[in-house]
């Protein structure tokens, strides 16, 4: 999400670089290009409007701070505005009631509602330790409730299944989710192709039955301004406290994200980040607008590494590294692990600086063979294969080329790429490896549990050409 909104900004802020101060022409001429690049992101003309006013307002009277130059407080004041305009602060579920804590979830069809669902009962479950029941109230589309049922089997959350109206379902899901001490009870509704009145009333008159301590509305990012203006019409309908944004992974342009908050005055709360069922996010307004200003996004990074690598199996790497034993087994684990994570590119995309990086250099960095296929190649080797890479021959490579799908250079290529990582670690000598290991240990933050953005004023902001903040 915001790549192409990013590159515009970026070039935005060059109209400053070179100049001394800020003065009311260069301030003008920076903000005429904010304000083409938030529209050709699609975000809603009166958010832009109301944003540029204050950015504006603020710069005019705006004092550069020592050691910042003009564009990088002027990048400063952008950032603080941005922040404030999407949501300030990331605001979670409040499930702060009598048990079990009831979530009702709304959204038109096709905006990924269902999925939705299963993926928060997935993030109570494995990062807040609740036990979830899932039911569907859509009555409407037996696939709906179908889908949900498999999801929660998938998810391995118990799933709720009775006859009725909508109301007398949710009645008896929460009667038994009292009996049997659920946390949290999660409503799916029924959708629509298109707002009516009809679903309207029969979602508030649901809605005002259950009464539900969090209502939330899923709306599709892909849809831009739409999506806010969709959200809008369901909160002047119903007490919404938060919004779900989803396919956040297939929308370069982030006008959803800039505007929903602004629009509808309810807080985005996830962020829908992929298919996976585990890829939903909390939204963090200030993490967001770091990544939108190129400056990465280390805290998600480092929140996401502690949570999703086995540090058992990691530790164990590192020593076998540190003593010069690496094997192919140990580069498919880690392989793997970066798979779980969205890949390299993932990775990436939250470092600081990639934005600016051409996707022609990003492309150098990540390799030509894609992470499946260096696990199928490895997948088909056999054990002793793994560790003595020597034997690998002939026809031994068309045999391996063959069981993962792929090609003879395709086998090649991977084993060279493991001969330069074991060059590489032998040049470094364990007793090196072993301190590099050490100080990764000690980076504050590498645990998870101290955090904080980086200092603005202290850090290197990107300047054009190839300079890039890290």
């Amino acid at each position: 999400m915001f790549d192409n909104l990013t590159q515009r900004l970026s070039g935005s802020f060059k109209a400053l670089q070179g100049k001394n101060k800020l003065s009311e022409a260069n301030i003008k001429e920076a903000i005429s290009q904010v304000r083409r690049a938030l529209l050709e992101a699609d975000v809603a003309l009166e958010v832009v409007t109301e944003f540029l006013q204050k950015v504006q307002t603020e710069a005019l009277g705006l004092k550069v701070g020592e050691g910042l130059s003009p564009s990088q407080a002027f990048i400063k004041l952008v950032e603080t505005q941005l922040t404030e305009i999407i949501g300030g602060e990331n605001q979670a579920l409040n499930l702060k009631t009598q048990a079990p804590a009831v979530v009702l979830l709304a959204g038109l069809q096709g905006t990924g509602k269902t999925t939705s669902i299963a993926k928060l009962a997935n993030y109570l479950k494995q990062r807040e330790g609740k036990k979830v029941l899932l039911v569907s109230a859509d009555v409407y589309r037996p696939a709906a409730i179908e889908q949900l049922k498999i999801l929660a089997k998938q998810i391995e959350v118990e799933f709720f299944e009775t006859n009725g109206k909508p109301e007398k379902i949710v009645a008896a899901a929460k009667k038994h989710a009292q009996k049997q001490f659920f946390d949290v009870l999660l409503v799916d509704t029924a959708g629509r192709l298109h707002i009516d009145s009809e679903m309207m009333d029969e979602i508030a008159a649901l809605q005002k039955k259950v009464n539900p301590i969090e209502t939330l509305f899923v709306v599709d990012a892909m849809t831009g301004q739409d999506a806010a203006h969709t959200a809008k019409a369901f909160a002047d309908a119903l007490p919404l406290t938060g919004v779900i944004l989803t396919k956040t992974d297939g929308d370069a342009r982030g006008g959803a994200a800039l505007s929903v908050r602004n629009i509808t005055g309810k807080p985005i709360k996830f962020l829908g980040v992929g298919e996976k069922i585990d890829e939903l996010e909390p939204f963090h307004p200030e993490r967001v607008v770091s990544r939108l200003l190129g400056m990465g996004d280390v805290l998600s990074l480092v929140e996401e590494i502690s949570r999703k690598v086995d540090s058992k199996k990691a530790e164990k790497s590192a020593k076998k590294m540190a003593k010069g034993q690496f094997d192919l087994s140990d580069m498919r684990e880690q392989l793997l692990q970066m798979e779980q994570m969205g890949g390299m590119e993932a990775l990436m995309g939250k470092l600081p600086g990639i934005g600016q990086i051409p996707d022609s250099v990003k492309n150098q960095v990540m390799g030509s063979l894609e992470t499946t296929k260096m696990v199928a190649i490895i997948n088909s080797m056999t054990p002793k294969e793994r560790t003595h890479t020597k034997l690998i021959k002939g026809s031994r490579k068309n045999r391996i080329a063959k069981g993962s799908g792929t090609n003879p250079q395709a086998v090649n290529k991977l084993l060279k790429q493991f001969e330069k990582m074991q060059k590489q670690m032998r040049k470094m000598g364990g007793g090196k490896m072993q301190k590099m290991m050490a100080k990764m240990s000690g980076m504050p933050g590498m645990s998870g549990a101290e955090g904080g953005m980086p200092d603005l004023s202290k850090m290197q902001l990107p300047t054009g050409g190839n300079k890039f903040p890290f």
